[in-house]
């Protein structure tokens, strides 16, 4: 079954009944070169599992099944659960969840589908949680060794951004906590339907073994970044005062302390330089 052959993708969705939800995001693969790429770079393999989330028609899932002893797939849209059974007849190593990854129990669902815990997270993912799905990975007590997924172009740029650069955000930040993210390769709007407003690409962000740089006490590093961040039209000293109802001037004076100046604006600022600004405001050792 040519599941990115457009005639065949209507042809089983019209058989299913099942119309496109914008809400949800959904806009099917068409180019087959895509997911046989993202399957190869994701990691998987007969010890290393692979984690999916929305898995649409299966184009990627059925690709996964082929490179990993084992694949657990988390659909949201109850509608395409009878697709996926047609769709992914014959992968005995895939097993479909239905359910919202960000309310799902992670440790629990690692423990039961993937003995040993070594597993690798390989996506297409539905745009408007891109975020919020990455950083629920990366801060589970359970992460993968690696996030292999399609986002939106902006966001790709987001993400892998060098914190300290101008395309460098609170996300950008967080996730470098976390991982080491580059850019595997660009898919454009044409290769979806339906087509979106939008291009894409795919990122992978790759486990640290540790931070890269000692940040004291992480829940005060991250409330600062999210400050510092909330404004981004103002200067790191304004939206970090006006966030955090800490006074400019105290703000200056820490900035000034590690190495910044005062007038800077946030996304100049690299993790080590947050880092410290973090212990300065919040009375760390």
């Amino acid at each position: 079954m040519e599941l990115s052959n457009p005639a065949v993708m209507q042809a089983v969705l019209k058989k299913h009944g099942f119309t496109f939800s914008k809400a949800l995001g959904q806009n099917f693969l068409t180019d087959p070169t895509v997911c046989p790429r993202m399957a190869a770079s994701c990691g998987a393999s007969d010890g290393v599992g692979v984690l999916e989330v929305g898995p649409g028609l299966g184009v990627l899932t059925r690709e996964l099944s082929a490179a990993a002893a084992r694949v657990v797939t988390v659909e949201l849209d109850a509608r395409l659960l009878p697709v996926l059974a047609e769709t992914l007849d014959g992968c005995g190593n895939v097993q479909v969840i239905h359910g919202d990854i960000l309310k799902l129990d992670l440790p629990a669902l690692v423990r039961a589908h993937f003995p040993g815990g070594r597993y690798v997270v390989c996506a297409n993912l539905p745009y408007y949680i891109t975020s919020p799905v990455i950083m629920h990975l990366l801060e589970s007590e359970t992460p993968p060794e690696a996030i292999t997924v399609m986002v939106q172009k902006e966001v790709a740029d987001r993400l892998c951004a060098v914190p300290g650069t101008k395309d460098a955000g609170a996300v950008t930040v967080c996730v470098d906590y976390y991982a080491a993210a580059q850019k595997l390769f660009p898919v454009p709007k044409g290769s979806f339907y339906p087509v979106p407003k939008v291009d894409s690409a795919v990122i992978q962000l790759k486990k640290r073994p540790a931070p890269p740089v000692d940040v004291g006490d992480k829940e005060a590093f991250f409330r600062l970044v999210k400050a510092a961040f909330a404004q981004r039209r103002k200067t790191a000293c304004n939206s970090v005062s006006n966030t955090l109802g800490i006074p400019k001037a105290d703000v200056a004076a820490a900035l000034t302390a590690v190495g910044a100046d005062e007038n800077a604006r946030s996304e100049t600022l690299t993790t080590a330089q947050l880092a410290a600004l973090a212990k300065a405001l919040f009375n760390e050792e």
